[in-house]
């Protein structure tokens, strides 16, 4: 059986997140997983209804995340991810499907952004061996 992957990426920071993109299929074929359908999003706050479309879908078995949250003036950068994955568990239980959390942040500078563009292929294992253990 191959495991079918949904993935939700964030458009913020696209020059890293494009790079998590590209690491992230080949470690899904690598892995004999397929990725069936991608969805770009502004950023990371607004990927919960992309993961909630991708959930619904019968021919997903999981849903990975990929974003980067850097570090700003403020802490928005706190707020943005503590809320996305918060969400991010709620729909994975609500759905029962696995959706991975691919996002590095927050409190990275970009060139500690640039060093975790990997999360990716994280996310991608996790979500991997998930739907083969659940």
């Amino acid at each position: 059986m191959t495991i079918k992957l949904g993935f939700v990426i964030a458009e913020f920071n696209r020059d890293l997140t494009f790079q998590m993109e590209l690491l992230g299929e080949e470690h899904a074929k690598f892995l004999g997983a397929q990725v069936v359908d991608k969805i770009l999003v502004p950023g990371v706050y607004d990927m919960p209804l992309a993961i909630k479309k991708l959930c619904q879908r019968s021919d997903i078995d999981a849903v990975v995340t990929m974003g980067i949250v850097i570090e700003g003036a403020t802490k928005h950068d706190e707020i943005v991810v503590q809320h996305a994955a918060r969400k991010i568990i709620d729909l994975s239980l609500e759905y029962n499907k696995p959706v991975t959390l691919g996002i590095a942040g927050p409190g990275m500078t970009r060139m500690e952004a640039h060093e975790r563009v990997d999360y990716a292929k994280r996310a991608v294992e996790a979500a991997v061996k998930l739907v083969q253990r659940l």
